[in-house]
């Protein structure tokens, strides 16, 4: 999948479809040929902290201008992703991203450490996003790093390295801070309906599901878990799936019962929200999820327009899983949207996507192009503008 895109527009209000002022076109002629769309949503100020930038600057003039420009940076056990955006209105515009496969997490479930090749890779990436910030006079920004150097016994170190070399202080958070800045950052794509509903994020090196409520504009995280299985930490300890096609279904196999386990706890302690398949709701962000959407569209390329937001029903990809296991990691190298950075691991991906759709059954997956990134730059915003709001309050007191 081709992670990077160009700059647009997200809305937190209603989606619009066709030729859209303002903000970029929805889901496209995709979703509105299956009939499937986004329901409005509200969406409040969320009462979040902002981290300072690692390269303090001062605000460019007074708050209700908005065009101060905010950063988000996760960096995670694959991909180094940053997004920078400007304020508009309760939404936000991008004026630059970037995207890097760097594989940090190569070889960590193996030696528990980080590796000096994949370390130099980050690094590599990070000047880049450093450079990127400073180019664009970053207001305020975050960086954060996830499961790779949760785990590293070099994490620390690492970080220093980061900090030491390009200016940027990596913020590693836990596991539940990842999970709810996910939600926060892709929860207006789930579909509207009664009942709890199931957002997850399928990582590099874990996986965090999100057992949310819908009674209020943001929902409410009613359960939460987090296990240590993402693609490549999947991908790692089992092996890849290659081989002749018994070799390739063991292994498979093997994939989905470690992921099970992992999630069982999980699984026993929600059992009785589940209702009928056909009631409850299902979103997935990650690369894993957007792949396989492409493929059930059978894009040419990537295109996140078309991916973003689609509903897609479990039985397709389920069997589009199935599909990519049943060939060889050649063949998989050559289908248009995964190539050679997702090949050996988007079978991880759909062993952990399967095991998902065991323990929350849904008819339907709502696939995310964001997550964690978006769920940053609406903290970081809201947070700013209620810092604002006291500072006029201040300014107004001292004047009278």
């Amino acid at each position: 999948m081709a992670d990077a895109h160009p700059p647009d527009r997200y809305a937190s209000g209603r989606r619009k479809r066709g030729k859209a002022s303002g903000v970029a076109q929805g889901n496209g002629r995709s979703v509105a040929a299956r009939g499937k769309g986004v329901s409005p949503r509200a969406e409040p100020v969320p009462q979040v902290f902002a981290i300072p930038a690692a390269r303090p600057a001062a605000p460019a003039g007074g708050f209700p201008i908005r065009r101060q420009a905010y950063a988000a940076l996760d960096l995670g056990t694959n991909n180094c992703r940053l997004l920078i955006a400007r304020p508009s209105a309760e939404n936000f515009t991008v004026i630059d991203a970037f995207s890097r496969v760097v594989r940090l997490g190569e070889g960590l479930a193996a030696t528990g450490r980080l590796s000096e090749r994949a370390m130099d890779r980050a690094v590599g990436a990070l000047h880049v996003c450093a450079d990127k910030l400073r180019r664009r006079g970053v207001h305020l920004a975050r960086s954060v790093a996830t499961e790779a150097c949760r785990r590293a016994e070099n994490g620390a170190e690492f970080v220093e390295r980061v900090r030491a070399e390009t200016g940027i202080v990596l913020d590693v958070i836990s596991a539940q801070e990842e999970a709810r800045l996910a939600v926060l950052g892709c929860h207006v794509l789930l579909e509207a309906g009664p009942g709890p509903a199931i957002i997850f994020d399928i990582g590099g090196g874990s996986t965090e599901l999100v057992l949310v409520e819908q009674d209020r504009a943001v929902p409410r995280i009613i359960d939460w878990q987090s296990v240590p299985w993402g693609v490549v930490s999947l991908t790692d300890t089992v092996g890849r799936v290659d081989g002749d096609a018994a070799a390739r279904e063991e292994r498979y196999a093997t994939m989905r019962r470690l992921v099970s386990d992992s999630f069982a706890d999980f699984a026993r302690r929600i059992a009785g929200s589940r209702g009928a398949p056909g009631g409850i709701r299902l979103l997935g962000t990650s690369g894993t999820v957007t792949t396989l959407a492409s493929l059930h569209l059978e894009l040419a390329h990537y295109d996140r327009q078309a991916v973003d937001g689609l509903i897609v029903p479990s039985a397709s990809m389920r069997d589009i899983s199935r599909r990519l296991v049943s060939i060889s990691g050649d063949e998989r190298r050559r289908i248009p949207c995964i190539g050679d950075d997702r090949a050996d691991l988007v079978v991880a991906g759909c062993a952990i996507l399967e095991s998902i759709l065991d323990i929350w059954p849904a008819l339907r997956l709502g696939v995310s192009d964001r997550g964690i990134r978006e769920g940053i730059l609406r903290s970081l915003m809201a947070a700013d503008h209620v810092a604002e709001r006291r500072r006029s309050a201040l300014r107004a007191e001292r004047d009278r």
